[in-house]
């Protein structure tokens, strides 16, 4: 089942460490909300072309055009859609520290299964430009599980196997 991003947050608001395991709670939508949910996120990058190919070639993803004066480039999974702008001054760039700086922590990206999440970890640990920050593990008590890297530009991308997604027999 596909949830909104506004049901999902409403759940995870609600939820003690006991309830993440059983999964969201069923929330309704705000009456009076006027936005409808993502519709992309932007990141700086300090190596464009390393971060496209990750998203391309380890994720699988799509190139969905690009801006080459700005220099940017659009990629896609069909379902998100992420646009990668390359910094004017990689070489300068400051790096995003998460508990300093103000700025978006991490992305989390939602896996198929528990098979898809240990073969994407395989990958990135044989991935000479993606650091591992953490191996799967459950998320709070679980059965949710997760991982977290930086791919080539830095940036922290979290995969979640979320509870309905894991089946008895994983």
């Amino acid at each position: 089942m596909k949830m909104p991003p506004f049901v999902f947050l409403a759940a995870l608001a609600a939820c003690s460490p006991a309830q993440e395991t059983a999964g969201p709670v069923e929330a309704d939508p705000p009456e009076e909300a006027v936005t409808l949910g993502l519709n992309h996120i932007g990141f700086a990058v300090s190596r464009l072309d390393e971060s496209v190919a990750f998203f391309v070639e380890t994720l699988g993803w799509e190139t969905a055009g690009g801006e080459p004066d700005y220099p940017a480039v659009f990629v896609t999974n069909g379902e998100m859609f992420v646009t990668l702008w390359q910094v004017t001054d990689p070489a300068n760039a400051v790096a995003f520290d998460r508990k300093n700086n103000v700025g978006l922590h991490h992305m989390a990206i939602t896996v198929r299964d528990l098979d898809a999440l240990n073969t994407l970890h395989e990958t990135f640990v044989a991935h000479e430009d993606v650091t591992v920050e953490f191996a799967p593990e459950y998320m709070g008590d679980g059965p949710t599980t997760h991982m977290m890297i930086r791919e080539p530009s830095g940036l922290r991308l979290e995969f979640v196997v979320p509870a309905s997604r894991i089946t008895v027999s994983q």
